[in-house]
C-alpha cells in the first residue's frame, strides 16, 4: 500500500499501530511478536500502509489476513507461501479473508478426563486423588487436563516408597515461590501495559522457569551425593 499524505490523517483514524495490533492478537496467538509481524509483513502475509514517519498501520482487512494466517500456520502447518498465495487467491477472486474460513484443524483437541476417567488413566486409587485435593497438590475440577494425569501417576509412584501428597505440599509451595521469583525478575515489563511488553515476558518467563529447573537439578543431585557417599 502506498505510504499515507497528512491530508489522509482523518482517514487513517481506523487503522491500528503494530501495539494495537498485538493487543488484539496475542491473546490468541500468544507466540505473535512485533518481530514476527514484520517477518510476516516481508513474506506477503500482509501489506500495511505507511505514514510518512515511516509507521505501519494496520486495516481491518490486514487483521483479517493475520488472524486466518497465523491460523493456518498454527493449526494447519502451512508454510508460510502458501499461506499468501492462498490469501491473495482469495482477494484476486474477490473474497474477504474475514469471509474465509480455515479447514478443520489437525491439531486434537486437548484431552480432559472426568474424575473416574482421571483414576483410570492414572493408575490410581480414589484416596490418593482425595489425599492431593485436600492438600492442594491438585485442583478439584470437573474436568482435569493431561498434566493432571502426568501428576497423579507420578503420586501413585510416590506413594508405594511412601511418599504421600501431604509430603509434597513444600514442592508446590517452593513452585509458588519460584513463580513470585520470576515475576519479580519480569516486573518491569509486566508493569507496561503495552502488548510487545507482555509478549516478551511470555517469552521469557519459559526461558527463566527452565533454567532454575536446571539450578534445582544440580541442587539435588549434590545433596543426593551427600547422602549416599
Amino acid at each position: 500500500m502506498a505510504a499515507l499524505h497528512p491530508r489522509d490523517r482523518s482517514a487513517s483514524a481506523g487503522l491500528l499501530s503494530i501495539g494495537q495490533v498485538l493487543a488484539r492478537l496475542t491473546p490468541e496467538f500468544p507466540d505473535l511478536t512485533s518481530s514476527k509481524l514484520r517477518f510476516l509483513e516481508v513474506q506477503g502475509i500482509v501489506s500495511p500502509s505507511r505514514t510518512d514517519s515511516g509507521y505501519r498501520k494496520f486495516s481491518q482487512g490486514d487483521i483479517d489476513r493475520l488472524r486466518l494466517g497465523l491460523t493456518l500456520q498454527r493449526d494447519h502447518y502451512l508454510p508460510l507461501s502458501v499461506i499468501r498465495d492462498q490469501l491473495d487467491e482469495a482477494v484476486a477472486n474477490g473474497e474477504a479473508a474475514a469471509a474465509l474460513a480455515p479447514p478443520p484443524s489437525i491439531v486434537p483437541a486437548p484431552r480432559r478426563y472426568r474424575r473416574d476417567e482421571l483414576l483410570s488413566a492414572a493408575g490410581a486409587g480414589p484416596q490418593i486423588l482425595n489425599d492431593a485435593i485436600s492438600t492442594g497438590i491438585i485442583t478439584a475440577a470437573e474436568a482435569y487436563p493431561e498434566s493432571t494425569v502426568t501428576l497423579l501417576r507420578g503420586l501413585v509412584a510416590l506413594d508405594r516408597h511412601g511418599i504421600e501428597p501431604r509430603h509434597l505440599r513444600t514442592l508446590r509451595q517452593s513452585a509458588e515461590r519460584e513463580v513470585a521469583l520470576i515475576e519479580s525478575s519480569l516486573s518491569s515489563l509486566l508493569r507496561r501495559t503495552d502488548a510487545t511488553s507482555r509478549g516478551k515476558a511470555r517469552e521469557m518467563a519459559p526461558e527463566l522457569a527452565t533454567k532454575i529447573d536446571e539450578v534445582r537439578a544440580i541442587f539435588v543431585r549434590e545433596a543426593l551425593a551427600r547422602v549416599l557417599s
